[in-house]
């Protein structure tokens, strides 16, 4: 069948010829009562002829009692939901059409007719309204149009009918079997055709059945013809397209395949097997293999050559061999040694941290000595936003090496460490078999974040697997489970970062040179953040230094108000969000430099989450010093005496059961001294106290709180403050004996943070305090204890023994 619209002209005018010999319809007596039909999904038009098919469960008794008809007629009403239930009279449509069933079929629950289309009518009244549905009906006539513009609306509507045939041969068939029961000039049944044509929606098609004058009719259908036109184009066009892809790509393949047997014919062209192994033999060229995995590789390479290439054996086998020479077999890159180098880089990218950057100038002065870094972990731990990952980084650089970082934080499956095994599908090499691929040498620098956050699982446990790893004495044969061969990590700078140490499997840890970065006071962050943090975040936002000035002292209120974690990477947050409100001040038409004072920033950063507070003083109140994986903090510990109708002791503040049995031997050592301390002997006899720290929704744990928690209680006992402001922190034993606690650096910076410039510590962590910078140990005054009557004079003169070493810096 031709596609050409004058093969198209030619079908019409065939059957228009022919459409004469067909006797004229003749006139039925339709009756006033109609079994009615339900149709769900589209209207029928009276011009249409087609089969329908029905469930036979709902519909049964419909069709039989229409059997029993005459007439065989019954009408067909669009109705939401009546396809395979029976829908409420309420949901019929009140125009339907009359048609003549044909040929009905039972078999397999389902009822199969033909349905020809003859007149509209409209619903009256309701004879029954459930299954089987019958209405009386009335038969509405066309009313009067112009003939002129009938005709005119009629060729229209053919004309966009011929548009449509070339476009789909579905219409085709269509349109003869429509024009074997009228003729083209019979305009009613030719408009009800063209809309049954389209594709439109059930309520567009019921609107155009519901209409009887034919010009509006006729209209309607006009527009749903052009969009139907518009939409068949547009699948055509698109399946063209489709088509002549496929076409032009299957012409290519053939051509290639053609291209491909004749340079083999002629001895030019090399298979594609060919071509991978010797682009393998080609990276092989460069490296320095043990004799183990060179056999494995010629093993595995001979193996290939005899596979086919489309088999999965091929695959699998040439993704181990990719892998394996893909690993940087014998590269080793050259460490720079010059110490002047290392510190130009460290000081280049970290401010402040003098003592970790000593350590590490020492580390590499090691190598330098030796000649060699290989067999080293150190481990970084410290609060967030202190710097490690970017001390890890400058590390490499200032070594010449090249820096890989992933996390373990949350790795669950050893598999991740240690590879797959090549008999699961979708194997792969562990996290530092890619890693030295990606860096493409056998000593890079490979920093493994979050080490304290690792997890275990029913896959394995990753900490284990990573002993191997990380054990200087078993890395120089570490094997990789997917490679199976064994590959020399004892070159590898480890560089791990953690949080905190609790966390982390002892052995492991022992593996490990702990250097511990501590937060940093107000004054390194102030340097921290004008010289990187600021010009950072300006950069980001797209501003020059011209057009923003922040002064001093509103970084400092910042810092002071908005910013005292121990890190600094709220600091850049909020200095971010600043550089963002004034580009859009800038935006505004506001003249430049933006100014930024200290009076501005609860306007640019809302209320402050830190409200300055004075220093706790009072009867039975302590300053305590704690450490926590994000810094150091202060404790103001609180006790009182509720009443004295029994003894008891109530401690609240989510406090830890370290922390609960301290807070029992503080009152223990205190009640069996209270002579000692010339407190009333008898003062907890009957007494009930409560004991608390504030902020009860922060957990609190350790032992250091043991003599704040003692003060706290003598202060209750004596009936008298704390002689002056004082922070302490130190481990009591029952025997009143001050024990060595860690953390001090953490400890003397939020002592700092709060203005306390006075500090009780354990005589054993001395040493400790001695390696504190300068300016951290610069105007305070430091007492060094053994015992709780050391702490007894220092905070109530007079009531204690005062043999406290006490040193002050300037």
């Amino acid at each position: 069948m031709s596609d050409s619209p004058h093969a198209d002209d030619e079908v019409i005018e065939h059957v228009r010829n022919t459409a004469a010999a067909v006797p004229a319809r003749i006139s039925e007596t339709l009756p006033d009562r109609l079994l009615l039909l339900p149709l769900s999904e589209r209207p029928f038009f009276p011009a249409q002829t087609m089969p329908i098919i029905i469930n036979e469960a709902p519909w049964g008794e419909t069709m039989q009692r229409l059997a029993a008809t005459p007439h065989k007629l019954i009408g067909l009403v669009y109705a939401e939901g009546g396809r395979d239930a029976a829908p409420p009279a309420g949901n019929f449509a009140l125009i339907g059409t009359v048609a003549r069933v044909h040929h009905a079929v039972r078999g397999d629950g389902r009822i199969q007719f033909i349905a020809e289309g003859l007149h509209r009518f409209h619903i009256t009244r309701w004879i029954a309204t459930e299954p089987p549905y019958v209405a009386q009906v009335t038969y509405p006539s066309e009313p009067e149009q112009n003939p002129h513009e009938v005709r005119a609306y009629a060729l229209a509507i053919i004309n966009k009918i011929k548009e449509l045939l070339p476009l789909n041969p579905l219409y085709k068939e269509h349109l003869k079997a429509f024009l074997e029961r009228f003729r083209p000039e019979e305009a009613s049944p030719l408009t009800d055709f063209a809309a049954a044509l389209t594709s439109a929606a059930s309520t567009e098609l019921q609107e155009v059945l519901d209409t009887l004058p034919l010009l509006q009719r006729m209209e309607k259908t006009l527009l749903l013809v052009q969009r139907e036109l518009e939409v068949t184009g547009l699948q055509s066009e698109i399946r063209r397209r489709v088509e002549e892809r496929i076409s032009t790509r299957q012409r290519e393949f053939f051509l290639k395949e053609q291209l491909k047997e004749i340079q083999k014919e002629l001895g030019l062209a090399k298979d594609d097997k060919t071509l991978e192994l010797e682009r393998l033999r080609e990276r092989l060229a460069g490296l320095m293999l043990p004799a183990a995995a060179r056999q494995r590789i010629d093993e595995e390479m001979d193996k290939i050559s005899f596979l086919e290439v489309g088999s999965p054996e091929y695959a699998v086998t040439r993704n181990y061999l990719d892998a394996l020479t893909a690993l940087p077999w014998g590269k080793v890159s050259a460490d720079n040694f010059d110490l002047a180098h290392a510190r130009a880089v460290l000081d280049r990218d970290h401010d402040g941290l003098d003592d970790v950057k000593q350590r590490i100038i020492e580390f590499l002065a090691v190598g330098a000595q030796s000649g060699r870094i290989a067999g080293s972990i150190i481990l970084l731990v410290g609060p967030p936003g202190t710097g490690k990952s970017s001390i890890g980084r400058s590390i490499a650089t200032a070594l010449g090496r090249t820096f890989y970082r992933f996390s373990v934080g949350g790795m669950r499956d050893e598999a991740e460490i240690k590879g797959h095994r090549r008999t699961y599908i979708g194997a792969m090499p562990g996290k530092f078999m890619q890693a030295l691929r990606e860096t493409g040498t056998s000593n890079p620098v490979i920093m493994l974040d979050e080490i304290d956050k690792i997890g275990a699982s029913y896959h394995g446990d990753p900490a284990a697997a990573l002993l191997e790893v990380l054990d200087p004495e078993q890395n120089a044969d570490f094997l990789d489970h997917y490679l199976d061969v064994r590959f020399d990590l004892s070159k590898v700078l480890f560089i791990c970062t953690a949080n905190q140490l609790d966390t982390i499997p002892r052995p492991l840890l022992d593996r490990m040179e702990v250097i511990r970065l501590a937060g940093y006071v107000a004054a390194e962050k102030q340097r921290i953040a004008k010289r990187h943090l600021w010009p950072k975040q300006r950069a980001k936002a797209g501003l020059k230094a011209a057009q923003i000035s922040l002064s001093d002292a509103a970084l400092r209120t910042i810092i002071e108000n908005y910013a005292r974690e121990a890190g600094v990477r709220k600091l850049e947050m909020q200095l971010g969000a600043i550089a963002r409100k004034a580009v859009v001040r800038l935006l505004d038409g506001a003249a430049a430099p933006i100014r930024i004072a200290p009076q501005d920033i609860g306007e640019l950063l809302g209320p402050t989450p830190f409200r300055p507070r004075a220093i706790a003083r009072g009867i039975g109140l302590a300053n305590g010093l704690a450490w926590t994986p994000l810094g150091g903090v202060t404790l103001e510990i609180e006790a009182t005496l509720v009443h004295r109708k029994g003894r008891s002791i109530k401690v609240t503040g989510q406090l830890g059961g370290v922390m609960r049995e301290s807070a029992e031997i503080a009152l223990s050592h205190v009640e069996a001294n209270l002579e000692r301390f010339h407190a009333p002997t008898d003062f907890f006899d009957q007494a009930t106290v409560h004991l608390h720290v504030p902020e009860g929704a922060t957990p609190k744990d350790g032992p250091s709180a043991g003599i704040t928690l003692a003060t706290a209680l003598l202060s209750l006992a004596l009936g008298q403050p704390i002689a002056r402001p004082l922070a302490m922190t130190g481990e009591l034993t029952l025997t009143g004996q001050v024990l060595a606690v860690g953390g001090i650096r953490e400890k003397v910076v939020a002592a700092r943070r709060i203005g306390i410039r006075e500090l009780i510590l354990p005589a054993a962590s001395e040493a400790d305090y001695a390696e504190l910078p300068d300016y951290l140990r610069a105007g305070l005054k430091t007492n060094f204890v053994n015992r709780f009557e050391q702490v007894a004079a220092l905070c109530f003169p007079g009531k204690g023994k005062r043999t406290a070493r006490a040193r002050r810096a300037r």
